[in-house]
């Protein structure tokens, strides 16, 4: 393999030579199914997420278009774009510093009085998973549209890859000019070392490799020296042990603990929002003005010890728009403590299916949306992210709902990393009744298509707005899967949509998400779709395959004609006081895990769950 320490692309267009020296690579891949490009020289690539509205990749603009005295034109006519995010990787990089310089040029929208006009495209920027430019307007920018606007940053590459991500900011116009005009553009990529001077380039390379892996090697043996003192391995805890707990790279931030006191009043009871197996979550307010939700580690739970620790190496690498940010944490004085963003809106477990008093009134569009963004989170988990990741506990309750209604993944305590080259992980058993795929639940055979089928009940969940596991009938569990079932072989499917949406919805909308859920609970987990598919079927992108048979746990015509009756009693107390108003108070939304790290909980008849195997 080949290293090079520069590299130059087209983004969108042909090949370009610059300045008479400087060869920009050609990129007009129109994208695919899977909408991944590899270059033909094998030394980049670029990966985007989103169904392209219309199908080319990129969009095209003649050069009499551009301003005037235009630089390189070449270099502006073309852009690729994504309506959701878009990544290029450079995967053959020698290690040092390196300038990378984004060229930017708006050629979409327009300055005349044509709706071309009223189109505002605003996303964010990451280098290495650092954002470097936040709610970013090219025409801002560049004071104008068709004009070129360059911004330049500092970049360091340690393992041969540099991973530059467009993002969509959930800014900006979505439907004018035209649908999937607005995500993020990019008109070219430059990228050059910063060579030092006065030592010889193969050893700086040398010694940054060597460094690195030193480095790396003194973390990996910190960690689990951390994990094995948790599990008791290495003799009792003591305080200064959390001190030392700070000294572990983890490329997250760190707070005091006098600044986490302030921003929650000392932990006030007022501020408490949650409570799980880990311990408590309190809401708090830092002096810049930014909510925060708090973590509080108990001190009796050491499976959360070892979550602590999962959750910070799982999510301080990981960066979308539909998983929740963690700001940090804070070890001192025998507290673990971990900063998250606030969520506005609590759980979607709450919003659905919670006491009357929480519950939200979310219409038709608003749980497609909700849907849609759950699947885009895990299809970047398992396909899109550097680091492959199975979540193992996908349910409501671990869905987070912004200000807005966006809905953001959280609790990665019981995360697995999944390793390309195995065909699957065999573990402990760890997660929530009713949500386990079978091969899981029975054998400990993970892989990706457990959150598939995860992904499945919770769709079942906002269609019907019911919660998977909270009916019960003499004494035996009524699962919503089930009912769902029963349903198809009646050929009435539409009867699960929530009573509540009153019949304001596409109806074709709600039976492609039903069947999108079946497919995905799909007994067979070869069946099951992988998540990128998941999303275009929902978008309308892909068609929905055939529902076959699907084994159920509804095997005898006493339970099915059971279910039937129970279900066809609209009666909305006999589930709001019997069941729901038993487990949950008026104050916080609590839970009875004993070991997932839920940042707002919910009571589901003690239905977390760990076996070791």
């Amino acid at each position: 393999m080949t290293y090079r320490s520069t590299l130059h692309i087209n983004c969108g267009g042909e090949r370009v030579i610059v300045n008479g020296s400087t060869v920009f690579d050609a990129d007009i891949d129109q994208g695919g199914p899977s909408n991944f490009f590899l270059a033909q020289d094998r030394d980049w690539s670029s990966s985007s997420t989103g169904q392209f509205i219309p199908k080319n990749a990129y969009i095209l603009a003649n050069s009499s278009e551009l301003s005037p005295n235009t630089t390189n034109p070449k270099l502006y006519m073309t852009a690729r774009f994504s309506p959701l995010s878009l990544t290029y990787y450079a995967i053959c990089l020698v290690s040092g510093n390196y300038r990378v310089s984004l060229h930017f040029a708006e050629i979409v929208f327009t300055d005349d009085e044509t709706n071309n006009s009223l189109g505002r495209r605003i996303f964010d920027v990451y280098i290495q998973g650092e954002r470097v430019l936040q709610d970013f307007d090219i025409v801002k920018a560049a004071r104008g549209v068709r004009k070129p606007n360059i911004q330049s940053f500092n970049a360091l590459v340690t393992n041969s890859t540099l991973e530059i991500r467009f993002y969509w900011a959930g800014k900006g116009t979505t439907d004018i000019p035209s649908r999937g005009y607005y995500g993020p553009l990019i008109s070219a990529i430059s990228v050059d070392i910063d060579r030092p001077s006065g030592i010889y380039a193969g050893a700086v390379v040398g010694i940054l490799v060597a460094g690195a892996f030193v480095i790396m090697l003194f973390v990996i043996i910190l960690f689990v020296m951390a994990i094995l003192w948790w599990e008791g391995c290495l003799g009792q805890r003591s305080s200064a042990t959390y001190h030392d707990f700070r000294d572990l790279d983890l490329k997250i931030g760190t707070f005091t603990l006098r600044q986490i006191k302030t921003a929650t009043n000392n932990f006030d009871a007022a501020n408490k929002i949650g409570e799980g197996g880990f311990g408590s979550v309190y809401k708090g307010l830092l002096f810049d003005g930014t909510m925060i939700a708090v973590k509080q580690l108990s001190s009796k739970s050491k499976q959360g010890n070892r979550e602590f620790l999962n959750e910070i190496g799982m999510i301080s690498a990981l960066q979308h728009p539909h998983l929740v940010k963690l700001y940090g944490c804070c070890v001192e004085r025998n507290q673990l403590l971990l900063v998250y963003e606030y969520m506005e809106n609590n759980s979607l477990a709450r919003a659905l299916f919670g006491p009357k008093e929480y519950r939200l009134q979310l219409d038709w569009p608003t749980r497609h949306r909700i849907c849609v963004g759950i699947a885009r989170g895990l299809a970047y988990l398992h396909e899109e992210s550097r680091l492959k990741i199975v979540h193992r506990d996908i349910k409501a309750t671990n869905v987070l709902l912004d200000k807005n209604l966006n809905p953001k993944i959280s609790d990665f305590g019981m995360a697995k990393l999944d390793e390309e080259d195995n065909t699957h992980i065999s573990t402990r058993i760890a997660g929530t009744y009713g949500y386990m795929a079978p091969e899981y639940a029975l054998h400990g055979y993970l892989t990706d298509k457990a959150d598939v089928y995860s992904f499945g009940i919770v769709a079942l969940e906002i269609v019907s707005g019911k919660s998977n596991t909270s009916h019960r009938l003499k004494g035996e569990s009524l699962h919503l899967l089930d009912w769902a079932l029963v349903l198809k072989e009646k050929g009435n499917l539409l009867d699960l949509a929530d009573p509540r949406l009153c019949s304001n919805y596409r109806k074709e909308e709600v039976m492609c998400m039903i069947k999108v859920a079946l497919l995905c609970t799909n007994v067979s987990a070869a069946v099951r779709p992988t998540m990128s598919s998941v999303v275009s079927m929902l978008e309308g992108g892909a068609v929905i395959p055939e529902l076959g048979p699907n084994l159920s746990i509804v095997d005898d015509e006493m339970k099915v004609k059971a279910l039937w009756e129970h279900f066809q009693n609209k009666k909305e107390s006999s589930m709001g006081n019997s069941q729901t108003q038993s487990l949950l108070t008026d104050k916080q939304f609590t839970g009875s895990s004993t070991s997932a790290v839920d940042l707002y909980p919910i009571n589901m008849d003690s239905s977390y769950f760990e076996i070791r195997a």
